[in-house]
């Protein structure tokens, strides 16, 4: 279960917006290229990841914006596509159990050259499958650590944990996509030890 930010959830009613808010139309604009790529890599559908931004930013509007603290607008608003995303896989897995190569596998169409898209495409599905196969909440913390290159301390302030449960499953997602790659990696030089042999016959 994704442990929810103390200020993810405020109580706004009846109260003025503080005047060092970040509104989210400004959050839009800073940050919506952020949130996109973050949700494909959290295993978004390609399809899906326009309604997921904006529900992303829909959220932040009803929380009145950002308010400066300890976290970072991109950490808190990591926090918030982190639970959109995991409602929409699991209303997705129990309604068709259907899946697809991630909206991630969508940045290699902007290869020019056919040849690299398809090794770009494949070294993408095979960095999303070892993705897909980790604990949502690893995922995120790896994603923003490894990949966004977003600081424990700051992570940890935007999903409102521990320190020391950052770096747990910091270290735990490591182990796990180490292990994932190297398992994909095995199946493909079996499947091209397979396809060799089978052209020699």
């Amino acid at each position: 279960m994704v442990e929810k930010h103390p200020r993810s959830e405020p109580d706004t009613a009846g109260s003025a917006m503080p005047e060092d808010a970040i509104d989210a139309g400004t959050l839009f604009r800073s940050h919506m290229s952020f949130v996109a790529n973050f949700v494909a890599r959290l295993g978004a559908r390609r399809e899906d990841v326009d309604d997921v931004v904006q529900d992303v930013f829909l959220i932040a509007h009803r929380h009145g914006g950002f308010v400066p603290g300890p976290a970072r607008p991109t950490t808190w608003l990591a926090e918030i596509a982190v639970r959109v995303v995991s409602t929409r896989l699991r209303t997705q897995r129990r309604r068709d159990g259907r899946t697809d190569d991630g909206a991630l596998g969508a940045l290699a169409t902007h290869e020019p050259d056919p040849a690299r898209a398809a090794e770009t495409a494949q070294q993408l599905r095979a960095v999303q499958n070892a993705l897909d196969s980790m604990d949502i909440n690893r995922r995120a913390v790896f994603i923003l650590f490894e990949i966004d290159g977003e600081s424990c301390v700051d992570i940890a302030a935007g999903f409102g944990i521990p320190i020391n449960t950052v770096y747990t499953r910091l270290h735990a997602a490591r182990r796990e996509f180490l292990n994932a790659m190297s398992r994909l990696e095995a199946v493909e030089r079996h499947g091209a030890s397979v396809a060799l042999s089978r052209s020699r016959a």
